[in-house]
C-alpha cells in the first residue's frame, strides 16, 4: 500500500504526493490569473466593473427590457456597493452608471416617448430637462449600440451613446428621477428592475 512494515514511506508515495501538490498549485495559480468573467443576459455581456469619475463601480445586476414579446435592450446597473434597494440606489448622491445595450433598433421618437412616459412614472425632472433628454437622442439607436448614463455628484448626469458623449444635465433631482425610471417604484417592467437589482 505504498509503505514498508514499520511505517516507512516508499519513494513512490513521495512522488504521488508531490504530483498532487503540484497539480493543486497549478489550479490555484490559474484561478488567480483568470480574469473575472463578465455577466451576460440574452446574449449580451457586460463587464463586472466600470469606472465613473475615477471610482470603480461594480455591476449590480442585468435586466431585460421586453415589449410586446420583443427584446429591446439589456440594462446594467453599476454601483459602489451591491444593493437590492432600488429607491435608495436611485436617490444615492454618488457615482453610478446605467448601461442600455440595445438588441433591437429604436427611433428617436420611440426612445423619446419612452423617457417621457418614464418621467411620468418617476417625477422630479423639469420640463426643460425632459426636453433636453430627448434632444440628446440620435435619430436612431441601432442594434448593438450602448447608451451609458453616468452620474457624478456636483457635475450631473451625462449621456454617451454609441461612444459619443451628447451632454450633461445638472441636478441631483433629475438624476434621482432618471434612475428611478428603471429601478424606482414604477419601472417599465418588474423583470427589468429585479434583474438590475440582482434579484431577478
Amino acid at each position: 500500500m505504498g509503505r514498508k512494515p514499520g511505517g516507512r514511506i516508499l519513494p513512490t508515495e513521495r512522488v504521488n504526493a508531490g504530483v498532487m501538490l503540484n497539480a493543486a498549485l497549478v489550479v490555484a495559480v490559474s484561478l488567480l490569473l483568470t480574469p473575472a468573467r463578465a455577466a451576460s443576459l440574452a446574449g449580451v455581456a457586460m463587464p463586472d466593473s466600470a469606472t465613473v469619475a475615477g471610482q470603480t463601480l461594480q455591476l449590480n445586476g442585468l435586466g431585460l427590457r421586453e415589449k410586446l414579446y420583443i427584446d429591446i435592450y439589456v440594462a446594467g446597473l453599476y454601483t459602489a456597493q451591491p444593493t437590492r434597494d432600488g429607491i435608495a440606489a436611485a436617490a444615492a448622491d454618488e457615482p453610478k452608471r446605467i448601461v442600455l445595450h440595445f438588441v433591437y433598433a429604436v427611433s428617436k421618437s420611440q426612445m423619446s416617448d419612452s423617457f417621457k412616459e418614464g418621467f411620468e412614472r418617476s417625477p422630479g425632472a423639469t420640463a426643460g430637462q425632459i426636453a433636453q433628454t430627448a434632444n440628446f437622442l440620435p435619430d436612431t439607436i441601432n442594434k448593438g449600440d450602448e447608451v451609458e448614463i453616468d452620474y457624478v455628484p456636483g457635475t450631473g448626469t451625462s449621456f454617451t451613446i454609441a461612444g459619443r458623449k451628447y451632454g450633461t444635465i445638472a441636478g441631483a433631482a433629475y438624476m434621482k428621477a432618471l434612475f428611478g425610471i428603471f429601478i424606482g417604484p414604477h419601472p417599465p417592467t418588474a423583470d427589468l428592475k429585479e434583474g438590475m437589482l440582482g434579484s431577478g
